[in-house]
């Protein structure tokens, strides 16, 4: 038969491990040790950014208002074409009511969708602490280009603004 005495501790519980080791209990130490960890688990740049978060939700705000009434216009998109092309001094009509109102509605929707994912990755950074005054203006700018491009993709299927353009290039 082998000898098979357990080896030093593996019979004693926690606590009687650190009572023969002359530690005190758990109970006494946990809560204390708990602070000191979280404290260090923090790294420090996460320190808060008044000025930075008084920017990054006054541009939110400001992008929000400039979203509801520019998406509102672009509801109604072969209005606004048309007085674009009065300004531009296009002769004519924007006729393509129906590339209009489709595209329209895509740009506003681009709108919207822009402004909403820049809103949700500005709060994540902001309770992480970082700075994001900046990604609002890139949120902008970036959803402002598709939403243009969906402007664009209307004007250009008019047949008066089309014809506009080959004139200019000649």
């Amino acid at each position: 038969m082998s000898d098979q005495r357990p080896q030093y501790g593996e019979l004693a519980t926690p606590e009687e491990q650190r009572r023969a080791a002359g530690l005190p209990p758990l109970s006494e130490v946990a809560p204390a040790a708990a602070e000191p960890i979280a404290a260090a688990a923090a790294p420090a740049s996460t320190r808060p950014h008044p000025v930075d978060r008084f920017a990054t939700i006054a541009l939110l705000a400001y992008g929000l208002v400039n979203v509801v009434m520019t998406g509102m216009s672009y509801l109604d998109l072969p209005t606004v074409l048309n007085e674009v092309m009065k300004i531009l001094g296009i002769e004519g009509e924007f006729t393509d009511y129906a590339a209009g109102r489709l595209w329209g509605t895509v740009a506003a929707i681009v709108l919207v969708i822009g402004w909403t994912a820049t809103a949700v990755l500005s709060v994540r950074r902001l309770r992480r602490g970082r700075i994001t005054w900046w990604l609002p203006l890139v949120g902008a700018v970036v959803t402002s280009f598709l939403a243009g491009i969906c402007v664009m993709i209307a004007m250009m299927g008019d047949p008066a603004f089309a014809e506009y353009i080959v004139k200019a290039g000649s």
